[in-house]
């Protein structure tokens, strides 16, 4: 293994977090998604939390697993990213956050969703729909 495979950025971080949250939002369980892309679990819970990087091929296969576009997981970078040194080492990827917080990384948007899709009718979902408008005031 190189020293540059064994270091993690906040760019894998993010995409880890992406790769969970769109898991959970399909409700699927780490199990599940390991299954589909013919990896153990474990290499799931890695992928998600950093601990090991995504090749370019498994990323598309989790997308494709996921059934979402590639470009789902990168969603939410800030557009400034600047490579620090390490002390003569490989340079470490820093992501500078506006400070903006993601909606889709709360749990709450997460049981938000989950719930509109829990209802039993289209109409029960355009009934939320409305008040959720009338209620941020838009027409």
């Amino acid at each position: 293994m190189t020293a540059r495979a064994s270091v993690t950025s906040s760019i894998d971080e993010h995409i880890g977090q992406r790769i969970q949250l769109r898991r959970v939002i399909m409700g699927m369980s780490q199990k599940d998604l390991a299954k589909i892309c013919g990896v153990t679990f474990q290499q799931i819970q890695k992928y998600e939390c950093a601990g090991n990087r995504i090749s370019a091929s498994r990323l598309f296969e989790l997308s494709a697993a996921l059934e979402t576009p590639v470009s789902f997981f990168f969603s939410g970078l800030p557009g400034h990213i600047e490579r620090m040194p390490r002390n003569g080492q490989l340079p470490k990827t820093h992501i500078h956050d506006s400070g903006a917080v993601d909606p889709l990384s709360k749990n709450e948007t997460l049981q938000l969703i989950n719930m509109y899709w829990k209802l039993s009718s289209d109409d029960q979902r355009e009934m939320i729909m409305k008040m959720l408008r009338a209620l941020n005031g838009i027409e």
